[in-house]
């Protein structure tokens, strides 16, 4: 697999397999005198860790990391910074019994045709447990970024038929921290739960909607043609497993609106020129406006269901496909999408934001 790495000057390299003994990231070009240890990576480990409620997978990762290289006496050297989580709670035996099928919805079929291997215990590679190091190499982009003050956040918008309403964007992040759904607020915690439970009960999943923003961020992050902000949010956002979706600002429904209902305008503030109004979600032209970055990435239900599918074995016989008693997954897997989706945001700002200190003289 020649595709593991992510990013230009900030660059991440994830390794490891659901079900191996471990798994990691190595962080190159991050700048020297970043304050750094390892317990500001674990607060937001811990955000996207599994087993914390019945809505999530049951699988107990405490996911706590080891940082092995690049940071001395509490701060970052310059040199690459190698975190590693190990998988502690991992159980290969449930899926022994699934080896010869084709799991509905699932990456084996398609491994099988490209490389002619598969690790089916808990989806090897192609598991979302992969994530985990992408939050990781998040919490130190979010350190980087205290410097120039870009903030970022992401909360569940919707689950299934419940969506929630709209308000400030950084009130809802801060609730939906506290949230076992991250969900923006009280009526919309309530609404998921019940899509959740009911979906789970009926032995099925349901998807969902993650919103996120960045604010502080400057004007001019994010180069044409190729290089545009919106268009690697979109490459970043659409590599997370499950994700089938991205807009920015208006989004899809700037296809039904007329340009005086999608243009933003300009004003002055003090003679500076600036946006009157933030229609395009904080991107023209693929180069941050300065104003608000926002947009969603929607997800499919999770493909693990525990009600009984159709399908064939490795030799092309029908079969049934049915969860072995015990197995452990999300009935909603955009809940744990949240922190990743932050993540990537962080980690594409992070970029973008080395990138442009050579923009120009």
């Amino acid at each position: 697999m020649a595709s593991n790495s992510f990013g230009s000057l900030f660059r991440c390299t994830t390794w490891g397999e659901s079900h191996g003994r471990a798994l990691g990231v190595v962080i190159d070009g991050c700048p020297a005198g970043i304050p750094l240890d390892e317990e500001c990576i674990n607060r937001d480990l811990a955000v996207r860790a599994p087993g914390k409620s019945p809505y999530v997978s049951g699988r107990g990762e405490t996911d706590r990391v080891s940082i092995l290289s690049g940071v001395f006496a509490g701060v970052s050297t310059g040199a690459p910074i190698s975190l590693l989580l190990e998988n502690r709670d991992a159980d290969s035996s449930a899926y022994e019994a699934i080896a010869s099928l084709l799991r509905p919805g699932h990456a084996n079929f398609t491994y099988l045709r490209k490389y002619g291997v598969f690790d089916h215990r808990g989806g090897g590679r192609a598991s979302a447990r992969e994530t985990a190091c992408r939050v990781a190499a998040g919490a130190v982009a979010r350190r980087l970024l205290q410097g120039p003050g870009i903030q970022a956040g992401a909360f569940l918008s919707r689950v299934g038929a419940a969506a929630a309403p709209d308000l400030p964007f950084e009130e809802g992040a801060a609730f939906a921290r506290a949230s076992p759904v991250f969900a923006p607020g009280p009526g919309a915690e309530a609404a998921f739960l019940r899509e959740i439970s009911q979906a789970a009960a009926e032995q099925d999943s349901v998807g969902g909607i993650v919103s996120f923003a960045a604010w502080g961020v400057p004007a001019g992050l994010g180069d044409p043609v190729y290089g545009r902000l919106d268009a690697l949010l979109a490459a970043a956002m659409l590599s997370i497993p499950a994700s089938k979706g991205f807009d920015i600002g208006q989004g899809f429904t700037a296809a039904s609106l007329r340009g005086s209902a999608s243009n933003d305008g300009f004003t002055s503030r003090q003679g500076v020129p600036l946006p009157a109004s933030n229609r395009a979600g904080g991107v023209l032209g693929g180069i941050s406006t300065g104003m608000t970055l926002y947009g969603r990435v929607a997800f499919k239900p999770t493909s693990s269901i525990f009600a009984p599918q159709p399908t064939v074995d490795l030799q092309g016989r029908e079969a049934e496909f049915q969860l072995p008693e015990g197995s452990r997954h999300d009935p909603c897997v955009a809940v744990r999408a949240v922190p990743v989706v932050e993540a990537m945001c962080l980690l594409v700002l992070a970029d973008l934001w080395l990138l442009n200190r050579s923009a120009r003289i």
